[in-house]
């Protein structure tokens, strides 16, 4: 088995076929269980907003790649991610680490369904995220393409303690200051909070919300109805299983790259 490394180390593995090899711009913790980074974009990749890619450090023959979605939107001209840290992660637990100007791995191939081609036209998009979930998300809610083609743009984050909101309320207070985002955004992005383990105004699972029609009335609109409701999910293998649920309980069909539907789900993490 390769012997991993920090990679900040002064080590030299040759880069994987079909790799970039990217400079760390920022990094920023927000609690100690969550970060994000900025590396510097190939100027060859093109993606859509909502896609992921394949994220790995130098250091080790053989290095570990797992997915991250883009947080950064299709126009900007850096790349970011939004992490979770695991102590003994076979990726994370060397990523947190990093530092500015230190070089972070990362497939040539975007891909991913959280994506708008994957939807069918709508009135409203709900985007429902729990923790890094929200990465996606982060990326769709900065893209005017999102504000083309929908009249509403729902964005949810549940994490588990207060601070662990604070990348999403950070997002949507600057798309407020955005030069370019603002325009489409102003009145029509929403933005639902809930936390599972400290007292909050919201206290309670989306999952929960949505079943009890609390998440309804909080927004002042009608449950999900599949004529103009959209619903994109991303979070843990628990929670998209039972937004999935819900959200074939109420007549939504499952989208797809192939064949867009009323909602789409994303199955990639991080470790």
């Amino acid at each position: 088995m390769d012997q991993a490394v920090p990679a900040s180390a002064n080590t030299e593995f040759p880069i994987p076929a079909n790799t970039h090899a990217e400079t760390v711009t920022l990094v920023e913790h927000y609690t100690d269980r969550l970060f994000r980074f900025r590396i510097t974009r190939p100027a060859s990749l093109r993606f859509r907003s909502g896609e992921f890619v394949m994220i790995g450090l130098p250091n080790a023959e053989r290095p570990v790649f797992r997915a991250y979605s883009i947080a950064s939107p299709s126009w900007d001209d850096e790349l970011e991610f939004f992490s979770i840290k695991v102590p003994d992660g076979p990726l994370t637990e060397h990523l947190q680490k990093i530092k500015v100007g230190d070089t972070v791995l990362m497939k040539k191939k975007p891909t991913g369904t959280l994506v708008l081609d994957a939807l069918l036209p709508g009135k409203r998009v709900y985007m429902l995220s729990t923790g890094t979930g929200i990465a996606p998300f982060a990326s769709l809610i900065r893209d005017p393409e999102t504000y083309e083609k929908f009249e509403e743009v729902i964005l949810t984050h549940t994490t588990r303690e207060i601070a662990e909101l604070r990348y999403g309320e950070d997002l949507v207070a600057a798309i407020k200051e955005d030069p370019l985002v603002s325009e489409f955004a102003t009145g029509r992005l929403r933005h639902w909070t809930s936390v599972t383990r400290e007292p909050y105004e919201r206290e309670q699972r989306i999952t929960t919300a949505i079943e009890n029609d609390s998440f309804f009335a909080d927004l002042g609109v009608a449950p999900f109805d599949p004529a103009h409701d959209r619903v994109m999910i991303c979070g843990s293998m628990e929670m998209i299983a039972d937004c999935k649920a819900l959200c074939e309980k109420a007549g939504l069909t499952e989208g797809s790259n192939a064949r867009p539907g009323e909602y789409v789900v994303e199955r990639a993490f991080v470790g």
